[in-house]
């Protein structure tokens, strides 16, 4: 399996970007996917969840700014980002979870975020992509 990020940038605050997520390789059940970020000196936080059948859900912090959709045709995982701020800097990550499938329909995102930075090697993680966002 192999999971590859790209549409990071650099953007001035209020501004958007449009990351993606393209996966390969994978031919099990439909997956629940995500994304996390990680800013310097600080841990990995979940951002964005969706579910085996396409519920969605977002960290606080994002709500009403990001969008996460999926392109099942194309494999593909998006992450629009809109109203950018400083604090949205980092390293963005996409996660598939063939595990969890229906925990963020059935929990709420934060405790899938919880479950999967408990044993992350469980998952499929891609590369990263960076965001920078200046004020």
């Amino acid at each position: 399996v192999q999971v590859v990020e790209s549409g990071g940038g650099s953007v001035q605050s209020g501004g958007s970007l449009r990351l993606s997520c393209v996966v390969s390789g994978y031919g099990g059940n439909a997956p629940a996917m995500g994304w996390f970020r990680q800013a310097p000196g600080k841990e990995r936080e979940g951002v964005a969840g969706i579910s085996s059948d396409g519920t969605t859900d977002y960290a606080d912090s994002v709500k009403g700014r990001f969008t996460i959709s999926q392109d099942n045709a194309k494999n593909t995982l998006y992450l629009q980002m809109n109203s950018l701020k400083s604090e949205d800097t980092g390293m963005y990550y996409c996660v598939l979870d063939p595990l969890n499938v229906e925990a963020i329909k059935t929990h709420g995102v934060e405790r899938w975020f919880g479950v999967i930075m408990e044993q992350p090697t469980l998952y499929w993680w891609g590369q990263g992509t960076q965001v920078t966002v200046s004020l």
